[in-house]
């Protein structure tokens, strides 16, 4: 793998006076992932001198971390020891980098989620405990003139679409546009459990408990990543065989049966599926748009290997919707389970590899990520943490086509290929 050259690495901070304190997290934020995770943006050069120049970059962001102040501070402990956000102002990292290696094609022809991708475009970071720093971002320019630019973000404060909104205004402000109409919600204490009184959990909340049997260490540590691409076609006929569910349910129920099938698996294996949930517009009240913090859950369900398999697409796909269609009294029921656990020592490395886990970024809009010189080519996870892990979103530069990222076992994924690419050709008979 080729190497990149770092030409600067400096804090960047707030353009002006931030308030100062500590921000609560919720257990949502404290039971998800205690990590960071690293994102990628492929941008076109389009021949202005300007173009991600690092001044204008550092100017931009300066400006954004006034409104979205809590990423300039550093993770911290309260006096009871529970993690929150100290608000300190210190800043976030901001390297520029440079690669004579790859120009914007072949990096992204060759692309794929995994650690040298991550160790190429994203700075490095830290052990992800107090006090670290909670973003770290690097502009990298390619030997044509493109650029990729890097970030990881602390999963502690937010997930994917706040961190996502942190990103819409950043460019936004880039591109001359100022803040976008949504402003950042910061109180986390809106998911904060019910009165011990009213405290009800209704539900067993399995995916945030250790499984029975222990995971596969092989699952848990090795894994081979692609992209898979889904033609706007094959999503339809698709969807047409799976009446009354919505595309992502569909296309990860095709995706699951594949992997049992790929994975020789036992009919008689237990398989199950794990989804990721946003609850902003669920609960009740719904949380306000702009809410920067975690406000996603787990959910899952479970059959037999031979029951996904044998069955027609359209009965996973009837399994994958009642796995998330959870609303307010199911997340309300799973903060309340969590303030009566060690949220800090909850399952967190792994699933068996009978199993698969399916996170929709779907709705990642590409156009909301232009910093003024055109919407990026391609964004999308630089890593996947375990074997099992599905990513469904847009694909670059086809309208309505779908990719599929998926990290398996690498005995498997051989075969996965060639299953999934059947699946897709009798898609179009």
């Amino acid at each position: 793998m080729a190497k990149v050259e770092v030409m600067s690495s400096e804090m960047v901070v707030p353009a002006d006076e931030t308030p100062r304190g500590s921000i609560w997290l919720s257990n949502l934020d404290l039971a998800g992932r205690r990590g960071y995770t690293p994102t990628v943006y492929f941008f076109h050069s389009n021949g202005d001198p300007s173009f991600f120049s690092a001044e204008s970059m550092k100017d931009s962001l300066a400006r954004a971390l006034v409104a979205f102040y809590p990423l300039a501070g550093r993770l911290g402990l309260s006096h009871a020891g529970r993690v929150q956000v100290d608000c300190t102002a210190e800043g976030v990292v901001f390297v520029t980098a440079r690669s004579e290696h790859y120009t914007l094609e072949e990096l992204m022809n060759e692309f794929v989620p995994c650690g040298e991708m991550r160790d190429l475009l994203v700075p490095p970071t830290p052990a992800p405990n107090p006090p670290c720093a909670l973003l770290f971002v690097q502009v990298t320019r390619l030997r044509c003139g493109g650029v990729v630019l890097g970030q990881a973000m602390h999963h502690s404060i937010v997930d994917a679409r706040g961190a996502a909104l942190f990103f819409e205004t950043w460019a936004s402000i880039s591109r001359g546009a100022g803040m976008p109409p949504v402003p950042p919600c910061f109180d986390h204490t809106l998911l904060a459990a019910r009165p011990a009184r009213e405290r009800a959990v209704l539900y067993d909340h399995v995916e945030y408990k250790q499984e029975p049997e222990p995971v596969d260490p092989v699952s848990a540590a090795t894994y081979a990543s692609a992209m898979f691409t889904m033609s706007k076609a094959q999503v339809g006929a698709l969807k047409a065989r799976c009446a009354g569910t919505s595309t992502f349910r569909a296309v990860v129920a095709l995706a699951w049966q594949c992997v049992c099938r790929a994975r020789a698996l036992p009919a008689s294996a237990e398989t199950r599926l794990y989804s990721m949930v946003d609850m902003r517009a669920r609960l009740e009240p719904a949380l306000p748009a702009g809410y920067f913090g975690n406000a996603v859950i787990r959910t899952s369900v479970t059959a037999t290997v031979g029951e996904v398999v044998s069955s027609p697409v359209v009965h996973a796909a009837r399994l994958v919707r009642a796995v998330t269609s959870q609303g307010n009294e199911h997340a309300r029921s799973l903060v309340d389970y969590l303030e009566g656990v060690d949220t800090m020592n909850l399952p967190r490395c792994g699933i068996s590899r009978t199993h698969l886990r399916a996170i929709s970024w779907m709705g990642m809009s590409l156009s909301d990520a232009d910093f003024g010189w055109g919407a990026p080519a391609f964004m999308g996870p630089a890593l996947m943490y375990y074997s099992g892990f599905v990513y469904v979103m847009n694909a670059p530069g086809k309208d309505g086509a779908l990719a599929l990222v998926l990290s398996l076992e690498p005995e498997s994924m051989p075969e996965f290929r060639k299953v999934f690419a059947d699946e897709l050709a009798r898609l179009q008979l």
